[in-house]
């Protein structure tokens, strides 16, 4: 039994995952879920029965287990998807999108603004006076509203409900997939006339946490904090980054130091290590080390819910209660098992996560250090206090890297050379300056902060927002723009585990597992450089007011467009990283047609001239809000496909499309179907 509980965990995990990814992509009814579950249950319950008093696993047992954890995945993200849901507001007969639409939303979570849009995350608690579930993208223009909403803010609106639009250019930030995973499936906009707010009601837990920070934020501002050292504060202590600048993410993600300005595992651990000391005296008392452990946890889980309950603290939260529990009630705790429990749970719970980029990073990241970092430290073991700490610190920042760095390079596709040096000078200062936080917002919550405390404090903020700022502006140590494919980070983890394997026990197989996945590593280099090199594609971008066109030939790209671009503008950035066409790139002045393969592409422009007799093409690119008669185009021409792309007025495209319709020509709109790609 104990040889079998040695693994018992990682196993229920990795078979969990399964089940959740399965549940994913695959239409399964709760009520044959919950039969299955319930019928495995059973049967499994009358095989240990049977056996209770020589209790010994067999295989039958063991793929019951497997099958109960896999069944387990699937119902968890079935029953957590608020889709498959009678009372989701979408399932409601009445609810069609883009048809006005009055409901009831309560406010949940305020997100980053843009330039002309405050926006929310909302819960629809009823359409048409009926109740409903349900998450919502609200977005409101910023003339619309005097003061911002609030957690907890009850709106009446009345507008029409909007799916949310993939990417309009290829290898694009894909929005829709991204609030997909936080089951957002739908957006509104609002003006000042389609919604009045009602009584805020306060009640839930979200509002009480929201009105804290509220307070705190206001006697901080009180006591001088301003703008960039208040949104470090925000982020550092209290888990929200709305506030935080461009520029100063940029900087802290150039310098490799962005997990710092999330409530993350480093920080929990922090705090998690501060209270084990104010509550040792309590161990030496009976039952002291129980009382002990449940303050913390609960302690913990109280700072969780003023931070906002957002997937990162929650996330470390959890990880740590698990560890808590394993070092202060379980004498010999596997921190493996440990850690896996509390992903178990967590996808149990609410198997979204899984999705998360934060989730998978840091994850990897406390694996990676927990199983990495006493490898690298025996390299070598200074004798002296000091370079011993540095080396500690040095070796948990490599391993923290190595294990993230497919992943990160596969989302993010940048590579800050200098995260070493950022990591050794802020990380030894971090628990000082969390603690230090704490006890700043205390004082000044009590309005007994003394003023050189606070000054002092924000100084310390300034001096750590100038030193990220100045590593981050060593651009020769950046490296940008990688492109790198998911079967790329595949084989670089398998390559990251056998090499740790080998290293672990130096046996024959364990090299030769190596040398495999470096020569599958080699290989897909081989295979993507030959089909970035044999691929040709002819791409209308869409950009609002604006032409681009592209040309492709293998590794070769040249762009079409009056814009001064260059390879770092969007869409043009993207699509360079998301196809690995990096070497020969060139910008030309736009042209009166286009040939790729056997199609002639005739662009007609603001000056209306389509009457070309010595050619006829068979595709239209209507630009720049040309005034047409387009039925007499339509009938000169003979087109098989007309395409308008961004920089048309939108009047002009949706009088184009009815005409198409009535003439039965294919029309292509960049504007709502996204980039026109000929390949």
């Amino acid at each position: 039994m104990k040889q079998f509980l040695k693994f018992v965990p990682v196993q229920l995990t990795f078979f969990l995952i399964i089940g959740i990814l399965f549940g994913k992509y695959f239409n399964f009814q709760p009520i044959e879920l919950l039969t299955i579950v319930v019928f495995l249950t059973l049967v499994l319950s009358l095989f240990y029965i049977r056996d209770i008093k020589n209790f010994h696993p067999s295989l039958t047992f063991t793929i019951l287990v497997y099958l109960i954890s896999f069944f387990l995945g699937i119902s968890s993200i079935t029953y957590k998807n608020q889709l498959n849901s009678q009372q989701h507001f979408s399932n409601n007969l009445e609810f069609t999108t883009n048809k006005t639409i009055s409901g009831f939303i309560e406010i949940q979570k305020i997100l980053k603004p843009t330039a002309y849009y405050t926006k929310y995350e909302a819960f629809v608690t009823q359409i048409n006076n009926k109740k409903t579930v349900g998450k919502i993208l609200v977005n409101i223009q910023k003339d619309s509203i005097e003061t911002p909403l609030h957690v907890g803010d009850n709106l009446v609106v009345k507008t029409s409900f909007l799916t949310i639009k993939k990417p309009l250019n290829p290898h694009g930030f894909n929005y829709k997939k991204y609030l997909k995973t936080q089951q957002i499936n739908h957006q509104i906009q609002l003006t000042k006339k389609q919604f009045l707010k009602l009584r805020n009601n306060g009640k839930t837990i979200k509002s009480i946490a929201a009105k804290i920070r509220s307070t705190i934020n206001k006697s901080l501002k009180n006591n001088n904090f301003k703008n960039d050292e208040l949104a470090v504060v925000n982020a550092l202590l209290l888990g929200q980054k709305n506030s935080i600048t461009r520029d100063l993410l940029v900087s802290y993600a150039g310098a490799g130091a962005i997990h710092i300005l999330a409530v993350s595992g480093l920080h929990i651990g922090i705090i998690l290590l501060l209270l084990t000391v104010i509550f040792k005296p309590l161990h030496y008392f009976k039952n002291g080390k129980n009382i002990s452990t449940l303050i913390i946890i609960l302690a913990l889980w109280i700072y969780a819910i003023i931070a906002g309950l957002s997937p990162s603290v929650v996330r470390a939260v959890t990880m740590f209660t698990a560890l808590t529990i394993g070092m202060q009630l379980i004498q010999r705790s596997n921190v493996y098992n440990t850690l896996v429990i509390s992903m178990f749970f967590l996808l149990l719970f609410n198997p979204f996560y899984l999705f998360e980029v934060g989730f998978q990073l840091s994850y990897l990241a406390v694996f990676s250090i927990v199983w990495i970092q006493p490898m690298l430290y025996n390299f070598w073991k200074p004798k002296f206090w000091f370079p011993k700490k540095i080396w500690q610190l040095f070796t948990v920042s490599i391993a923290a890297q190595i294990g993230v760095l497919p992943l990160s390079l596969f989302y993010f596709h940048q590579f800050p050379g200098l995260f070493f040096l950022s990591n050794l000078v802020i990380i030894p200062f971090l628990g000082f300056i969390l603690i230090a936080g704490f006890v700043v917002i205390t004082l000044s919550v009590l309005e007994i902060l003394p003023h050189y405390l606070g000054d002092s404090y924000v100084y310390i903020i300034q001096q750590m927002n100038h030193f990220v700022a100045w590593i981050s502006n060593q651009h020769y140590f950046i490296i940008k723009n990688i492109s790198f494919s998911l079967l790329l980070m595949l084989a670089f983890y398998a390559f990251i585990f056998f090499s740790g394997k080998w290293i672990e026990k130096k046996v024959y197989i364990r090299f030769v597992l190596v040398l495999i996945s470096l020569m599958l590593i080699q290989s897909i280099f081989i295979f993507e450089k030959y089909k970035l090199q044999t691929t040709n594609e002819f791409i209308i971008f869409n950009r609002s007011k604006s032409t681009i066109v592209g040309a492709r030939n293998g590794n070769q790209f040249l762009v079409y467009s009056n814009d001064s671009l260059n390879q770092n503008h969007a869409p043009l950035k993207d699509y360079l990283i998301g196809t690995g066409v990096q070497e020969k790139f060139q910008i030309k002045t736009p042209a009166k047609f286009y040939k790729f393969k056997n199609e002639i592409i005739l662009v007609v422009d603001s000056l209306g001239v389509f009457d070309f007799k010595t050619f006829k093409p068979s595709i239209i690119l209507l630009q720049n809000s040309p005034k047409i008669n387009l039925e007499r185009l339509l009938k000169t021409l003979q087109p098989k496909l007309l395409i308008a792309d961004g920089s048309n007025y939108k009047s002009y495209v949706a009088r184009w499309k009815e005409t198409c319709i009535k003439n039965n020509t294919p029309f292509h709109s960049t504007m709502q179907k996204g980039a026109y790609i000929f390949n």
